[in-house]
């Protein structure tokens, strides 16, 4: 198995309803793309304001395999989601690693 997480920081603040499409964006994800096994996302709430670094929405996937990973990068429904982002993104914190 491979997990993947993802961190962004936006170009500004975005307002509720944008955060929640992009949510459910990501949510669908997991009903889409093969290989997924489970997949979590939300709005960063920590505590430890010294290390947000302006990284607001993380996403966590976990995948069958690599190949899966490698299969959900040109997928459709993943190229929509990165669409949506265009004009919004300012960096973006990939890790990948086996599991398990």
């Amino acid at each position: 198995m491979m997990e993947h997480l993802v961190s962004f920081r936006f170009n500004r603040p975005l307002q509720a309803a944008e955060q929640e499409e992009l949510l459910s964006l990501l949510r669908g994800l997991r009903g889409q793309v093969p290989g997924i096994i489970e997949l979590t996302c939300g709005i960063n709430e920590t505590e430890e304001t010294d290390n947000i670094h302006g990284f607001t929405l993380g996403l966590r996937v976990t995948f069958t395999d690599r190949e899966a990973l490698r299969d959900y990068g040109p997928h459709p429904a993943h190229q929509a989601f990165v669409a949506r982002l265009d004009g919004l993104v300012e960096q973006v914190v990939v890790v990948d690693y086996p599991i398990g």
